[in-house]
């Protein structure tokens, strides 16, 4: 009988501790899911203001050499 009770026991704790296991397995999963959209997410925002800024520094210098050329 005692070798029952703690057999059921011993089962009962193993189920626990592969349910915690799935559990953290999961949680862990969505967070790397997560961090990688989330870096994703922020490169395409760099590569885009970057691209911005490199097409806004040209027009502002084409300008300016314009202007210039036509001063002298």
């Amino acid at each position: 009988m005692v070798i029952v009770g703690v057999v059921s026991s011993v089962e009962v704790v193993v189920e626990v501790v592969v349910e915690v296991v799935v559990v953290v397995v999961v949680v862990v999963a969505v967070v790397v899911v997560v961090l990688v959209v989330v870096v994703k997410v922020v490169v395409v925002v760099v590569v885009v203001v970057v691209g911005v800024v490199v097409v806004v520094v040209v027009v502002v210098v084409v300008v300016v050499v314009v202007v210039v050329v036509e001063v002298v």
